[in-house]
This record gives structure tokens, sequence and C-alpha cells, in this order.
């Protein structure tokens, strides 16, 4: 996509602070960083969203992520990292090109990093496992929006 900010940084239109490259994927650091040591994993190719990944390029950004969580970790002395992939704008997707967030986190830092839970009962919880998996048998797809 030739208006896509990641897509403009693979293509070396747009400067990065680049820590990892391979075929497939890019990690660089996050402008809006959370803490310091914030960096974006990357699918080099133009992908919106998790929905439209494929199968192999999900495993070349997920092959990546934990090598360089390992690297954060060592680099900023962390007490642990918090993964963050967002999709859609209900979702919290702000760039949509698929991009998968490695935050440090401290002790104390002001970052939210649970949610409210709503503790459905053991029903409810069997009858939403029943539906994903229906729909993984039959209807979803790489490309479905």
């Amino acid at each position: 996509m030739d208006d896509c900010v990641f897509c403009r940084i693979v293509r070396g239109e747009l400067p990065a602070s680049k820590v990892y490259e391979d075929e497939h994927t890019l990690a660089f650091m996050n402008i809006m960083a959370g803490n310091p040591g914030h960096t974006l994993v990357i699918s080099k190719a133009h992908r919106e969203n998790i929905y439209t990944l494929e199968d192999e390029l999900a495993a070349a950004v997920f092959q990546s992520t934990p090598r360089i969580a390992r690297a954060v970790k060592a680099a900023t002395g962390c007490e642990g990292i918090t993964l963050f992939q967002a999709n859609e704008v209900a979702g919290g997707q702000t760039v949509f090109h698929f991009h998968l967030h490695i935050l440090p986190r401290h002790p104390g830092d002001s970052l939210p990093g649970v949610w409210p839970a709503t503790a459905p009962g053991r029903e409810a919880l069997d009858a939403m496992a029943a539906r994903i998996a229906g729909a993984l048998e039959g209807s979803v797809s790489p490309t479905a929006t």
C-alpha cells in the first residue's frame, strides 16, 4: 500500500530505528513508546490485520517475536514483557498494517496490563467455546474480515 506508514518504513521511505530484519519481518522502535524499549514487529508484506495474515507469514512473525522479546528484556532490564496486538478500530488498532507490540514492563509502571474480569459461568463458557469451535470447522478463512 503506497500510503501505509509501515510499508513506507519497509521500503526505506521513512526512517526507523531498526532492531531486526529478515525476509518476512521487520522490528523497530515504536515512536509512541509506552516504556523505553517498546518495539514493534511487523510483517514486511502489507496485511491489514490478523485476519488477512497467512499461516506462513504469521509463523514468521511469531518466530521472530520471542528472539526480539529476549533481547528487549536483556537490553532494558525490564521485569516483564507485555505482547499486544490489536485488530480493527474496536480492537484498538490505529495503524492498519499487522504488527505486534513488545512492551517492556516494570513494577508500578503506569501502563494498563489487565482488563476487568467478568467471570462468566461454565455454561456460558461452554456455549462460546462451541460457537468458536464451530467457526473453526466451518467458515473461518485467512481472509475473513
